[in-house]
């Protein structure tokens, strides 16, 4: 039996086939463009055509997304000050725009103003618009619609049911964008502007990764000149992380934001050593800035010497007190020390020439540079104000006792300094066994000696793991842009985790950064986020627990066993679902249950690596969890987990972290007792 021309679903699949079909003439149109004429050189041809192969891409036609997901009809045509519709004028909501051959839009892109109503309009506050559809689909077929009457006030309010099955969609692959489910509040978040930090504060499965990521998206369609010029950065705490996060931006069309840990930041140097906890938190506390600046600075010797240059047969002579006066003035200015070092022969120079010009000479500026060039003012250069290696800094401070005790005098305890300093030596950079901590420092050397680019919008992931060293590494990279902070207090697992965000947004540079809570939660399901909540008293008190909005409960069991068999076969339960598996365990478990993987026959994948539909079960170390998500989880050993970190806080933290991964469904399984904080 054939479809009725005028059934709404029929009509609904015409537009996008008509649409598909439309963006494929636009990337054509990209694809024949010929630019040989209106290129002046090699060099703009070679700028162009990336720019091209750019949009080509930002144009292509990912065959299992759809490419709309939403309609809006408006009521009335708007005045000036009102969004952009007019009467009775429909819009398509999509991840880009699509126009036809005659320019007119047939989806609009979820970023612009006239999209706005698809995520905030609600019956006491419509927004003008008398529908709101959203689409169901099935890979990328078009199977259904869901229709909101938005200015009647005859039709109650109600959830959408594609929205929560979208929600709850099973997962196999990198994380998808929620562009078709953004809420409210988190709509709030992501059209923020941009000259504003904000920091979201949000429990499991709140959505704020992807609310930072469409944030930016959205952030570089509004400013995409400034954006271009400055440069956008998303900051990690992991490489498995950011693969697991890699395709949601070019999935929204934007491919030119680039994707680094912190580690990558401040690779001056090998990471070759680690450091205890004790040290690793003395060498990442704020106060190690000022203990470098004041060695660093120490550099700088009172000339006691005049300076005298020859030129031809006259002789000028700068004075040690007139040098001594450059000296200040220049530390009294505060720049950089390489700036500073840089700048002090131009006044050397500058003196000389003051003296020429009361002799009745006329030098100019080309004299000038000369004299700052001459052998005696670079002599006297080098013995007052040294160029120094922020490398050798820190290996002299980290080695040398009496050279730390003087500049941390006042600063670091005795107990602190011997916690910082090596216990060998280390006789060069190359040979010094730097730890991840060392490099931070290195990097604040290097920032106190040649200012550090910064650029225009920085997202900083999983924030509640970073030193306040580390928070000042990520703010000298946006000291003139602005940042969106992500984190969750709750899951702070290092020794130095941050234990406020006003504490840590002042490490940051940004003291004035709006702080938003998101507590409601979407992705993990309520027994699920109720069972980890037990946990919040012991590990961050006073923070808000998530509440699950989730309709459908998912799946939880807390199963005693016997040994790993067991633990497999829950495992092949979980498999039996549709989605992806996160088999996770204490770091120390794994390369036992690795084994009995193995021996049973069943493939598994480890962190970073993508789930396909043969292979959908991935193996997680518990400290490399955090942010991953899978639709079912299997967590063995919460006692193990605990015990695997250095105090109990963290260890409850690290298990509050794992317990929170699953989105449909969660099987604890465990021979040793459980921790008593989850049996309250």
């Amino acid at each position: 039996m054939s479809t009725p021309v005028d059934d709404p679903l029929s009509r609904e699949r015409s537009h996008l086939s008509a649409s598909r079909s439309a963006l494929r003439a636009m990337r054509e149109d990209v694809e024949a463009l010929d630019i040989k004429d209106v290129t002046a050189n090699w060099v703009n041809a070679e700028v162009l055509a990336r720019q091209i192969e750019e949009r080509i891409k930002a144009l292509a036609d990912l065959s299992d997304t759809p490419l709309f997901f939403g309609r809006l009809d408006y009521l009335h045509a708007p005045g000036a000050a009102e969004a952009e519709g007019a009467e009775g004028e429909r819009f398509y909501i999509g991840r880009r725009h699509v126009h036809d051959a005659d320019g007119d839009p047939m989806v609009i892109d979820w970023r612009a103003p006239v999209s706005q109503p698809f995520y905030r309009a609600s019956k006491k506050d419509p927004m003008d618009i008398a529908l709101r559809r959203r689409f169901g689909y099935t890979g990328g077929d078009l199977t259904a619609y869901e229709d909101e009457h938005l200015s009647d006030p005859a039709e109650a309010a109600r959830t959408s049911k594609l929205l929560q099955q979208e929600i709850e969609r099973p997962r196999v692959g990198p994380m998808r964008d929620i562009v078709a489910t953004i809420q409210p509040e988190q709509d709030e978040i992501v059209r923020s502007g941009l000259s504003g930090t904000v920091c979201v504060q949000g429990g499991p499965g709140t959505g704020k990764t992807a609310v930072g990521l469409h944030r930016v998206a959205y952030l570089l369609y509004a400013h995409r000149e400034r954006l271009a010029r400055a440069g956008t950065l998303v900051i990690g705490p992991n490489r498995s992380f950011l693969h697991y996060i890699e395709q949601v931006l070019p999935a929204l069309g934007e491919l030119a934001v680039q994707q680094a840990t912190v580690e990558d930041l401040v690779a001056h140097v090998e990471i070759k050593g680690t450091d205890d906890a004790t040290a690793a938190v003395v060498k990442g506390d704020a106060r190690m800035a000022r203990v470098l600046r004041r060695a660093l600075y120490s550099h700088v010797t009172m000339p006691t010497e005049p300076v005298v240059v020859v030129r031809g047969s006259r002789r000028w002579r700068v004075a040690a007190y007139e040098l001594e006066e450059i000296v200040r003035e220049l530390l009294d200015r505060d720049i950089r020390y390489g700036a500073a070092r840089e700048a002090l022969p131009q006044r050397i120079a500058h003196a000389v020439l003051v003296q020429m010009e009361r002799s009745g000479e006329a030098p100019d500026d080309r004299v000038q540079d000369a004299v700052a060039r001459n052998s005696a003012v670079k002599a006297a250069v080098k013995a007052v104000w040294p160029a120094v290696d922020p490398a050798k800094l820190v290996l002299r401070l980290l080695s040398d006792a009496d050279f730390l005790a003087e500049h941390a005098a006042g600063i670091l305890d005795e107990e602190e300094r011997k916690a910082v300093l090596w216990a060998r030596p280390a006789r060069s950079v190359r040979s010094a066994k730097w730890s991840a901590a060392d490099a931070v420092l290195i990097d604040e050397a290097t920032d106190l000696i040649q200012r550090t680019h910064s650029l225009g919008h920085v997202v900083l992931d999983e924030a509640q793991d970073l030193s306040p060293m580390q928070y000042r590494a990520v703010g000298r990279r946006c000291t003139t842009g602005s940042a969106t902070v992500l984190g969750d207090l709750a899951q702070g697992t290092t020794p130095w985790a941050t234990r406020g965000w006003e504490e840590a947004l002042t490490h940051l540079g940004k003291p004035e950064a709006v702080i938003e809570e998101l507590t409601a939660g979407f992705r993990v399901p309520t027994d699920v986020i109720t069972y980890a909540s037990r946990l919040l008293p012991h590990i961050a008190p006073g923070l808000t627990p998530v509440v699950s909005i989730r309709e459908n409960p998912g799946h939880f069991e807390v199963r005693p066993v016997a040994g790993t068999t067991d633990v497999v076969d829950a495992c092949r339960a979980s498999l039996r679902h549709e989605g992806s598996t996160g088999l996770i365990a204490a770091d120390t478990r794994v390369p036992e249950l690795a084994a009995a993987l193995a021996e049973a026959g069943i493939p598994y994948l480890g962190p970073g690596e993508e789930t396909t539909r043969e292979t959908r079960l991935t193996l997680v170390p518990a400290s490399l969890a955090k942010g991953l998500e899978y639709d079912y989880v299997v967590l063995d050993e919460p006692r193990a987990v605990v015990d695997g970190e250095p105090d109990e806080r963290t260890g409850l933290r690290r298990l509050y972290v794992a317990l929170t991964r699953a989105v449909s469904g969660l099987t604890v399984t465990h021979a040793a007792p459980l921790p008593p904080q989850l049996t309250v």
